[in-house]
């Protein structure tokens, strides 16, 4: 582990993490929906509005000066990060959804019916439902990946799958749901053997493990802000140069543009293309920030102390009678979805909120899965870089006590 990772310094850079909630610790296990934002990070936000906050790439002022230079360094703090050939690769977005969505609608002109695309059945509903309406669209056919008892993909299933007709692949890094690290490195070969392109959902492997998208020669990778220490309603689309002028662009507006008359609109180059309109400039400066807050740490470190967590809080769950984990795969971040027998998930988690335990409770925007386990929804707990093993000691004696009250 990291000589810099350092429990009680990293928690005091979160201002959240100290305070109280029904008067008890703030204990905060829903990561997976969304992290908690570093000292580091609200104050690029709050420099930005104080000192230069203006509109980019149009003004020859000062402040549009500084503010574009930021934001453009953003851009290349995120080009570093997942490695991408060229800066132009890298397209801003409001997050993973949107970035998903733009892709969609581009592909609406490359496909035909008979096509087939391919997504798991370990998806969230962003990375569904985009995919049922573009083959609504293009009488295209939508192939689903099974998965395990155990929470991982049919990987001989999805060779069965691939064929000649077979033009994209969808898949996320990480289950949000269950934590699975699916094996992208081998749909990606196995998918591009076929001429198909495939785009990955980063967007919860993104906080836990650093992609380097030339290394899995990935078509497309979304991410979001929000999930990496970074603002709500900022993301990244990393496409491939070659796709991204291949394909149309999402929305018309100011910035996308080169030369517009009522005759004829031409179109500006990458990443320009794709970023119609006055983006989110605060949160693209910010969501670098945040980027470099994380790789000051190290995601080895973070990986391996939340590692972890994650062995210490599985541990003492299945000590307690009646506790179903889902999700047991070799590979997985530190989440754990889980029931108790005979109690619905709503009520665990509404009980142990009381007690000032954050925890999620539900289908997880992934219905499939709570499908093909037969159940509502499960309770899940999620872990961050800032969690310690004495908060999921506080976790577990809640949810004991929740146990009784409720049985």
């Amino acid at each position: 582990m990291s000589n810099s990772f350092n429990i009680e310094k990293i928690r005091a850079d979160f201002p959240i993490l100290s305070r109280k909630v029904n008067g008890h610790p703030l204990v905060y296990f829903d990561n997976a929906a969304t992290s908690q934002t570093p000292s580091q990070v609200i104050h690029a936000i709050v420099d930005y509005y104080e000192n230069y906050n203006a509109n980019i790439h149009r003004g020859v002022h000062t402040l549009s000066q500084e503010a574009t230079d930021a934001y453009e360094e953003a851009r290349e703090t995120l080009r570093a990060h997942f490695n991408a050939a060229k800066k132009e690769e890298i397209i801003f977005t409001s997050g993973t959804t949107h970035g998903i969505n733009l892709v969609a609608s581009g592909f609406a002109s490359e496909l035909k019916k008979g096509d087939e695309v391919i997504v798991s059945a370990l998806e969230h509903h962003s990375n569904i439902v985009p995919w049922q309406m573009l083959c609504e669209k293009t009488g295209a056919i939508l192939k689903v990946i099974p998965m395990t008892n155990s929470g991982e993909l049919d990987m001989a299933a999805f060779q069965d799958l691939l064929s000649a007709q077979t033009k994209l692949v969808f898949v996320n890094h990480v289950s949000n749901a269950l934590g699975t690290v699916n094996p992208i490195k081998t749909i990606i070969t196995e998918a591009h053997k076929k001429g198909a392109a495939v785009l990955i959902d980063g967007a919860q492997a993104a906080p836990h493990i650093k992609a380097d998208v030339q290394a899995l020669d990935v078509d497309f990778y979304v991410v979001s802000g929000h999930k990496m220490c970074g603002p709500t309603g900022v993301g990244v689309l990393y496409g491939k140069e070659e796709w991204l002028n291949k394909l149309p662009p999402y929305q018309g507006g100011g910035e996308m543009i080169d030369q517009v008359t009522f005759e004829k609109t031409t179109y500006a180059g990458l990443p320009h293309k794709f970023e119609a309109g006055t983006p989110n400039i605060c949160g693209g400066i910010a969501f670098g920030k945040a980027i470099d807050y994380l790789n000051e740490i190290s995601f080895e470190a973070i990986a391996a102390y939340e590692h972890e967590l994650l062995e210490y809080a599985t541990k003492q769950l299945l000590e307690i009678e009646g506790v179903t984990i889902y999700g047991t795969s070799k590979e997985k971040t530190a989440v754990i979805s889980f029931n108790i027998e005979g109690i619905h998930p709503y009520d665990i988690g509404t009980i142990i909120d009381k007690l000032g335990i954050a925890v999620r409770t539900g289908h997880h925007c992934a219905q499939p899965i709570m499908d093909f386990y037969k159940i509502p929804g499960t309770v899940r707990a999620s872990f961050a870089f800032y969690n310690t093993k004495e908060e999921i000691d506080a976790f577990v004696a809640s949810v004991k006590r929740a146990k009784i009250m409720l049985s």
